[in-house]
């Protein structure tokens, strides 16, 4: 029988490369062998590409980025992948297009991020850190929403992992690592608010769907996301439902409440509280969440940069989703409207997370909330909006 022989060591060479390797850092790129061509010869077809990836990325650009490589092995093409699976439509939204594979992604592919991320948000990106407010005492309104309109809310906010690479990137070992994270780190919060942790391999698809939990699109699965599904996904559960932490779904950590009497205020105080909470115990633990200077909180996804805070107010409306001014009031306020399958129930929410305050999000969108709903309520009345239509900012 062969025998695998040992490998040939020298003493030497074993007691002096380590000391030899840390004089010099080595190149991230040469631990590779790509057989790829020059920049001009792999630049993709953008011609229909319609994200603002597509928008942005031109052949110098491109050029610059094409021989970088973060530490954990992220590469400009893994950093655009998600824009050309997905080219968006002409008419649809414009998504950001691309996806950070860990946080040095956003400096060391900057020239790139950047520009995306302050033309998603319409919001220039300066040398001051951004500004943070979790005072949930500061919202005004909230909890004065007209309910013969006003169905539901939800206020989400999601965090990135100091240490680990993100979803799209992470080993399976990461992810397995980062629930035993959540899981210490949720203990800690069950003090204050009872709950438990339920790992998806344990729910039924109708449990899932009680909690508001989807099987991950093909969208997902072909970027990384949804890698070696359901292993290491689970979801924290507080035993009066005001609260659910989403653990390694679509970003490290999502904190998600959901108020079936559109109390905006409540909701926004349950995120407010919790995630403070957590974040001084991810801290404890060695591993705080993703803050960069100039970005502020940093997750996957450049559409949620500097506060991660999304603000949904499902409403009723009629007569105005068809008002010629629509698209202007909506562009004003700076609000989505996304339709649902009902017709006449829509999602409204805030379009960017970066730029203003946690509060000011809020504000923003409970404030247009009310407006739409004032809007309906002429429009019932056969009466003109012209006067209601805000000002171009």
């Amino acid at each position: 029988m062969w025998k695998v022989k040992p490998p040939v060591t020298f003493p030497k060479e074993v007691k002096y490369r380590p000391i030899l390797e840390n004089l010099i850092p080595p190149d991230p790129m040469a631990q590779f062998h790509l057989k790829r061509g020059f920049p001009q010869e792999e630049f993709p077809d953008l011609c229909r590409n319609f994200t603002w990836m597509g928008r942005i990325l031109t052949l110098d650009l491109y050029r610059r980025q094409f021989n970088r490589c973060t530490q954990s092995g992220v590469i400009f093409d893994d950093v655009i992948r998600p824009g050309l699976e997905e080219p968006g439509d002409y008419l649809g939204p414009v998504s950001v297009g691309c996806v950070a594979g860990d946080a040095e992604s956003y400096i060391l592919f900057c020239d790139f991020f950047d520009r995306v991320i302050e033309a998603y948000h319409e919001q220039k990106i300066t040398s001051q850190t951004p500004e943070s407010d979790l005072n949930y005492d500061n919202l005004k309104g909230g909890d004065d929403l007209d309910r013969s309109y006003a169905v539901r809310c939800e206020v989400s906010v999601v965090r990135g992992i100091e240490d680990f690479c993100f979803p799209t990137h992470c080993s399976r070992g990461e992810r397995r690592q980062l629930l035993t994270l959540a899981r210490q780190a949720l203990e800690q919060l069950e003090q204050k608010l009872a709950g438990r942790l339920l790992l998806l391999t344990d729910l039924s698809q109708e449990q899932q769907s009680e909690l508001n939990l989807k099987a991950p699109t093909s969208f997902q699965l072909r970027i990384g996301v949804a890698r070696d599904w359901p292993d290491a996904r689970a979801v924290w559960v507080s035993e009066d439902r005001s609260l659910l932490v989403w653990v390694n779904i679509d970003e490290h950590l999502r904190l998600v409440s959901t108020r079936e009497d559109a109390n905006v205020a409540q909701a926004f105080q349950c995120i407010c509280i919790n995630l403070q909470k957590l974040e001084k115990y991810y801290r404890g633990l060695r591993h705080p969440f993703i803050w960069k200077q100039q970005l502020g909180w940093v997750t996957s996804s450049p559409a949620n940069v500097g506060t991660g805070l999304r603000i949904s107010v499902l409403i009723k409306l009629q007569h105005l989703p068809k008002h010629k001014h629509l698209k202007d009031v909506l562009k004003r306020l700076r609000i989505n409207m996304d339709k649902t399958d009902s017709p006449e129930l829509y999602n409204i929410g805030n379009m960017a997370t970066f730029g203003l305050t946690e509060v000011a999000l809020t504000q923003l969108v409970v404030d247009g909330v009310k407006l739409l709903i004032i809007m309906e309520k002429r429009l019932e009345g056969s009466l003109s909006i012209d006067e209601l239509v805000p000002a171009q900012k």
